[in-house]
């Protein structure tokens, strides 16, 4: 359990360590592939071919018009370093004791507050540009690509015995 938390701290770690931009493929190029990029130890590599695979699986669920996709993308980007940022200071906090626990939990909460006010703003925006059944889909469909890489780490990770 403990390797298994592990690896998805490092998960998140290399997917918020790889945001930069890239060209989104066409909706009629997209093909489903697996979703954990093939073993590799650069890590800007992994976290853009994360991303990469991440977008390829939203595009595909969302089946998004040009213009759709075209105002979508680039607000989808910055939640996703938004949220990243917040991940990030969130681990460092929880990475290191306090002498003050209380001060701690305290930041927890407030980490955790701000995840959820960034997905309250974007949900705003994300409606103004889909129909809400896409928005209900894209967040289903995070979801559902979360949980298959931890099913694809977790199963690497007992096929490496560890």
């Amino acid at each position: 359990m403990r390797k298994l938390i592990r690896h998805i701290f490092i998960l998140f770690f290399i997917i918020a360590a790889g945001y930069e931009s890239f060209a989104q493929a066409s909706n009629s190029l997209v093909q489903r592939q697996r979703i954990t990029p093939a073993p590799s130890r650069d890590k800007k590599n992994m976290g853009k071919r994360l991303e990469a695979a991440r977008d390829r699986f939203i595009s595909k669920q969302l089946n998004l018009t040009d213009e759709e996709s075209t105002k979508f993308w680039p607000m989808y980007r910055q939640y996703q370093q938004e949220l990243t940022a917040v991940r990030i200071l969130k681990r460092l906090n929880n990475s290191s004791s306090a002498a003050n626990g209380t001060e701690q939990i305290d930041k927890e909460i407030y980490y955790e507050s701000q995840l959820v006010a960034i997905r309250k703003r974007y949900k705003d925006g994300f409606l103004k540009i889909l129909p809400p059944e896409k928005v209900s889909e894209l967040y289903k469909s995070e979801r559902e690509f979360n949980d298959e890489l931890i099913k694809q780490l977790s199963e690497r990770s007992e096929r490496a015995g560890n």
